[in-house]
C-alpha cells in the first residue's frame, strides 16, 4: 500500500518544488536554525537529535577547530583558544569592550578599529568566528533538505547599530549565506507568538539573551506586524549575570584568579550556579582555582541582590519604550518573555511585578526567535507559508547630519518605520564655496561631540556661488535591514555624492546605555548649547557678509559711517567669544541695524551700474 503525502499549496515538503529557505538566531550563548516544513516552523536538529548549537569556537591550528558542544567540552583545558560570546564583540572597537580582564582568551585592536582574538590559528575577527557558527548552521539545514538553501533571514537584537549589523551581514556572506533580511529578534518572536496564538492587540517582548537586552512594543493587527517602539543595551545579557555572581563569589572568598584557566573555571561555575538556581533555592559554587577547590553555598536570595542592578537597568529600558510609545503598561495585551536568561525567577518577577500581571511564556524562550525568523524567511522565498505576512520594523536611534558649529541636524527620527526614504534641503556657507564635507552621526544629543560618528564623504564640483544660494539635498535611505546609505545632490547642477555606511565597530556599552537618558537628562544644557552654537555661526555669518560688503563696496561710505560699521563688528567679535547667547544675538541684530543704510547704498549704486548708458525708452 502506497502512502500519499499531502500538503497545502506552495507548502511541499520537497525541496524541488519549492525554495528552501531558513530561519538563523545567531545567539550570544546558543544558535538555532529553523524553516518552514508541511505548513509548520520548526528547529533543525543536528544528527544527535539536538536543535541548540553553542556559540563557541576552539582554533586547534589554521586549518582544524572545534565548533559547538564540542569546543564548550575543550573550555576548560584550552579557555585561550575558545571563544564564546563572540556576538558580543561584532562591530565594536577595542576601547568598547567590558569585562576584558575576565575574559579567557586574549583580544586586541586590528585595522579600522575592529577587534581581533588572539588564537592559535592566528588573529581571528568577530566576523569570521560568527561566519564559523553561520556555515555549521547552514550545513545543518543543507543535510536536512539535502539540497542548497536559498537563502536565510537572520536575527539581530533590535538595539544593534549601523556596525553591528552590518558585520552581522558580512559573517553570513562569508558563510556563504544569501541574506533574505536581517530582522530584529524581538519582532521573530512576535511573529512566532502571533501567529501560533492567532493573538492581536498591542504586546511587549521582553528579550534578554546570553549577551543582548531588547524590549520592543508591537501592534499585531490581522498580519501586520507594526513595532511601535524599541530600546534595550546591545551589551547587557545572562553574561553581565555569570560576570556579577562570579565577582560576589570571588568577594566573598577572597580567591583572586591570576591564570585563564582560572578565569574560564569560574565563569563556567557562575553559568552552571545560576541555572541551578532557577529551580533550587541553594547551590553550591564549585570551582578549582589555582589547583584549589573552591566551594561556596549560594542562595537564591544572594544571587538576586548581587544581580539586582541588571535586572533594575531592563526595566529602565522597558519604561523609556513604553514613553516613546505613549502607552501605559495597562494598555499591552500581554508581555512576551524571549531568551534562555528569562528562566530566571528574579527576571520574572520583576517584569510580573513591573506591568502588574503574569508574562507569557507558553513557547520556548530559546526557540522562538528562530521559528519567527523562518516564518519570515519563508515568505521572502515566496512558499507563503505564513499567508500575508506584513512587518514593519523601526530604526532605533536618530540619524543626521553635521551642521556648522557641531550641531546635529536629525534627519531620520529613532522609531521610524523601515525600509525608509527621508531628505533636507542644506546650503554652503561661504561665497564660492565648491565642495561640502558631510558628517554621518546616530544618537539623541544636539552636540556632535555627544554622538556617535557613523561615515564621512564630500560633495565636489559645487558651482561657486554666493553663500546660500546653493540647494543640496542630503537624502538618507535606511532599507529593510536597518543598514544605512546617504546621497547627496547639488539641485542646479546635478553633481552628486553618496556613501553606503560600514562602520568597523559600534556603539559603546556605555553610550548604549546612557544614550537616550542622556537626551532628556541633559535637554535643559543641550538646548543651551545649541542656542550658544546657533548663535555664534550667525554672527560669524554676519561678519563674513559685511566684510565682504565693505570689500567691494567701501568706497561708499565716509570714514565716519565706516568707522562706526568698524566699532560694532569688533564688538561682535568679541561678543562671539563669550558664552551669552542672548548678547551675541543682540551684537548681531546691532550690526545688522547699523548697515542697514550701507545696504540701501550698495543696492542703489548697483541699479545705477546697470542702468548706466541706457534710455528709458529702451527698459
Amino acid at each position: 500500500m502506497a502512502l500519499l503525502q499531502i500538503s497545502e499549496p506552495g507548502q511541499a515538503p520537497d525541496p524541488h518544488q519549492r525554495r528552501i529557505a531558513v530561519g538563523i538566531d545567531l545567539g550570544t550563548t546558543h544558535s538555532l536554525v529553523a524553516s518552514v516544513r508541511n505548513g509548520v516552523a520548526e528547529c533543525l536538529p543536528d544528527d544527535q537529535g539536538r536543535v541548540l548549537l553553542p556559540s563557541v569556537v576552539r582554533y586547534l591550528d589554521k586549518d582544524r577547530r572545534q565548533i559547538g558542544f564540542d569546543a564548550v567540552a575543550a573550555r576548560a583545558q584550552d579557555p585561550s583558544n575558545t571563544i564564546t560570546s563572540v556576538k558580543r564583540l561584532m562591530g565594536r572597537g577595542l576601547a568598547d569592550v567590558t569585562h576584558r580582564e575576565a575574559m579567557s582568551y586574549a583580544i586586541g585592536g586590528g585595522d579600522g578599529g575592529m577587534v581581533q582574538v588572539h588564537t592559535a590559528a592566528g588573529d581571528k575577527s568577530p566576523v569570521e568566528i560568527s561566519a564559523e557558527i553561520l556555515a555549521t548552521l547552514r550545513y545543518r539545514a543543507e543535510d536536512t533538505f539535502d539540497d542548497e538553501l536559498y537563502g536565510a533571514v537572520i536575527t539581530v537584537p533590535a538595539y544593534f547599530d549601523e556596525g553591528q549589523r552590518q558585520a552581522t551581514k558580512d559573517a553570513a556572506q562569508l558563510a556563504g549565506l544569501n541574506v533574505l533580511r536581517l530582522i530584529s529578534e524581538p519582532t521573530a518572536a512576535a511573529i512566532a507568538y502571533g501567529l501560533d496564538n492567532a493573538s492581536e492587540g498591542v504586546y511587549a517582548v521582553y528579550d534578554l539573551g546570553g549577551g543582548t537586552f531588547d524590549i520592543s512594543i508591537l501592534r499585531l493587527t490581522q498580519g501586520v506586524f507594526e513595532v511601535i517602539a524599541t530600546g534595550g543595551d546591545s551589551a547587557l545579557g545572562g553574561d553581565d549575570y555569570d560576570h556579577a555572581l562570579a565577582d560576589f563569589v570571588l568577594a566573598q572568598s577572597g580567591v583572586q584568579t591570576a591564570s585563564e584557566t582560572d578565569k574560564a573555571a569560574v565563569l563556567v561555575a557562575a553559568r552552571a550556579a545560576k541555572e541551578a538556581l532557577t529551580d533550587a533555592d541553594t547551590v553550591t559554587f564549585a570551582a578549582d582555582v589555582g589547583g584549589q577547590p573552591l566551594r561556596v553555598a549560594l542562595q537564591r536570595a544572594q544571587f538576586d541582590a548581587a544581580t539586582k542592578a541588571l535586572t533594575d537597568r531592563t526595566l529602565a529600558a522597558v519604561r523609556k519604550a513604553l514613553r516613546d510609545a505613549r502607552l501605559k503598561a495597562d494598555d499591552l495585551q500581554g508581555i512576551v518573555l524571549v531568551g534562555g536568561s528569562t528562566r530566571m525567577p528574579q527576571v520574572r518577577e520583576a517584569v510580573a511585578e513591573f506591568f502588574g500581571r503574569e508574562p507569557l511564556v507558553n513557547l520556548n524562550p530559546d526557540e522562538v526567535v528562530a521559528l519567527g525568523a523562518a516564518i519570515q524567511a519563508n515568505q521572502l522565498a515566496g512558499n507563503n507559508g505564513a499567508g500575508e505576512l506584513l512587518l514593519l520594523d523601526v530604526i532605533p536611534l536618530s540619524l543626521g547630519l553635521e551642521t556648522m558649529g557641531g550641531l546635529v541636524e536629525r534627519i531620520v527620527p529613532r522609531n521610524q518605520t523601515i525600509p525608509t526614504a527621508m531628505a533636507q534641503d542644506f546650503t554652503t556657507y561661504q561665497d564660492g564655496q565648491t565642495a561640502l564635507a558631510l558628517h554621518v552621526v546616530q544618537g539623541e544629543r544636539d552636540l556632535v561631540a555627544d554622538c556617535r560618528s557613523l561615515a564621512r564623504f564630500t560633495l565636489r564640483g559645487i558651482p561657486p556661488m554666493t553663500a546660500g544660494a546653493a540647494r543640496i539635498r542630503v537624502t538618507f535611505t535606511v532599507d529593510a535591514d536597518g543598514l544605512l546609505s546617504v546621497s547627496a545632490k547639488e539641485q542646479a547642477s546635478g553633481v552628486e555624492a553618496s556613501v553606503t555606511v560600514k562602520p568597523s565597530y559600534g556603539l559603546s556599552d556605555d553610550q548604549i546605555a546612557t544614550m537616550l537618558q542622556e537626551s532628556f537628562s541633559t535637554a535643559q544644557q543641550d538646548m543651551q548649547a545649541r542656542a550658544l552654537v546657533e548663535a555664534r555661526v550667525d554672527a560669524e555669518r554676519m561678519l563674513l557678509a559685511t566684510k565682504s560688503a565693505l570689500d567691494a563696496d567701501g568706497d561708499l561710505l565716509d570714514a565716519e559711517e565706516r568707522a562706526a560699521i568698524d566699532a560694532s563688528m569688533d564688538a561682535l567679535r568679541l561678543g562671539a567669544q563669550g558664552s551669552d547667547a542672548a548678547a551675541i544675538e543682540a551684537a548681531t541684530k546691532a550690526l545688522a541695524e547699523i548697515t542697514e543704510p550701507f545696504a540701501a547704498q550698495r543696492m542703489n549704486a548697483g541699479i545705477a551700474r546697470a542702468l548706466s548708458g541706457r534710455k528709458v525708452e529702451s527698459l
